[in-house]
């Protein structure tokens, strides 16, 4: 607990023992570490809830276990997570594995084509993918279980993946080639299916799982009732094996999985909750000081203690992909330190063929608002530049291209190679799908945004 925090202990400081304030510090710590590590489980179920639990909500795209997909790239209207990827028309799988297990079927596409199912925990580890990098184009049947399943494999099934959590999400990423292309990833969308393992295999049904009571959630909800969504969500989340202790830890919090918080009884609620609190201006002053996405997502094994980390990615870009995914340069401040604002500055990107970003797929460029990490409306309804506009963009007398990131157009000769951005604070990732070797071990840098004269 912090300095300020102590204060209104001042008075009866004096009278108590060293051994109390002891207790009352550890408490602190111990609520600290708490909310880190359920941080990325209440995030992770705001968003759940809109895609899965919230008909009629604006980000609603079907019931649980339903495959949905949406035939267009991400626009500022969508508001569901922060710094979405607009490359890529998404489906989406909201999974409770509670019951059965399901089976995913992904079509076969063209080889120069990339697609992949990313399937989260409710922890947000990528448990695992499907698609292009690990399986190639050729699609199939895969079955996805839940974390106590026992049962057989039945024939025809190319790969299990055991999920770590009772709930879940898979995220399809089918590429966009240019806008005209839209009509073929409808069609590849088509394809994607799902079914309840009975259903695949024709045996009789499993039991229904227990019905649950969803509690509603919003940005304003995950404040005033961080603390009871969190010990909702922990029992869809069993401790991993490393973790046991821990998760026992959080007991002295009245934090238990699937109970009523605060507890009858609980005398210290309001030290838990300011802790939860400063433990949030934490996550949000780190998020502010994030460049790359390295270190940040992965399977649980790679995010074995990792737990800070793993809060900052689900607040600073939830469901990014693991690095051999994908790679994610971000930019919220230029080369001295200071805050991108283009209200008052103009910035761009310079790349020759030589410091093009390598990939095995495709890279983007994508613009931020600042302030609230979503895509920036704009009179050309561009949210990005990326690899398959090339050959529209215009190199310059040297030969470069640069990318112009700044509010006003930089005149119709240079339009084709301006990013629109916000009268005001912007943000900035760079996206690198199958990035290659040398982007992963440093002998590619991402380029250095220029402050333009």
């Amino acid at each position: 607990m912090k300095r300020r925090s102590l204060l209104k202990f001042t008075i009866a400081a004096a009278a108590l023992p060293a051994l109390t304030l002891r207790a009352e510090e550890g408490l602190a710590r111990l609520a600290r570490d708490a909310y880190i590590y359920t941080y990325p489980l209440v995030k992770n179920y705001l968003t759940l809830y809109q895609y899965a639990l919230e008909p009629g909500g604006s980000e609603y795209k079907g019931p649980l276990n339903t495959l949905n997909s949406v035939a267009r790239v991400y626009t500022p209207e969508d508001t569901a997570i922060v710094t979405p990827n607009s490359d890529t028309p998404y489906s989406f799988l909201v999974m409770d594995l509670r019951s059965e297990p399901l089976v995913v079927t992904l079509p076969a596409i063209e080889k120069g084509r990339y697609y992949s199912m990313q399937l989260v925990d409710l922890y947000t580890h990528n448990v695992d993918y499907l698609g292009t990098r690990l399986d190639g184009n050729e699609g199939g049947d895969f079955l996805i279980v839940g974390p106590s399943w026992q049962g057989e494999t039945p024939e025809g099934v190319r790969r299990v993946v055991r999920m770590t959590t009772e709930l879940g999400l898979g995220l399809i990423r089918t590429q966009l080639l240019a806008p005209s292309d839209i009509a073929n990833v409808k069609r590849i969308q088509a394809g994607y299916s799902v079914r309840p393992l009975s259903v695949y295999s024709g045996t009789p049904p499993l039991d229904a799982p227990p019905k649950v009571s969803w509690p509603e959630i919003s940005e304003q909800r995950m404040a005033s009732e961080y603390w009871s969504l969190a010990a909702f969500l922990l029992q869809f989340a069993p401790p991993l094996p490393w973790e046991k202790e821990l998760r026992e830890s959080f007991g002295r919090l009245g934090l238990i999985p699937g109970a009523v918080w605060p507890p009858k009884g609980l005398a210290e609620v309001s030290a838990i909750r300011e802790a939860g609190q400063e433990a949030q201006l934490e996550l949000e002053a780190g998020a502010l000081k994030l460049t790359t996405s390295v270190g940040l997502f992965g399977s649980p094994e790679d995010m074995k203690g990792k737990y800070q980390e793993r809060a900052l990615g689900a607040m600073g870009g939830i469901y990014g992909n693991s690095v051999e995914e994908a790679l994610y340069p971000s930019y919220l401040f230029d080369a001295t330190g200071r805050r991108l604002d283009t209200s008052k500055y103009r910035y761009a990107f310079r790349f020759n063929k030589n410091t093009l970003p390598p990939v095995g797929a495709f890279w983007s460029i994508t613009m931020y608002d600042g302030v609230t990490r979503f895509l920036v409306n704009n009179p050309l309804k561009r949210y990005l530049i990326n690899s398959s506009m090339l050959g529209d963009l215009k190199a310059d007398q040297n030969g470069e291209i640069i990318i112009y990131m700044q509010h006003q157009s930089p005149g119709k000769e240079f339009e084709s190679n301006w990013l629109p951005a916000p009268d005001g604070p912007m943000g900035v990732v760079m996206r690198l799908y199958l990035p290659k070797a040398e982007a992963l071990d440093g002998r590619w840098m991402p380029p250095v945004i220029e402050v333009l004269p």
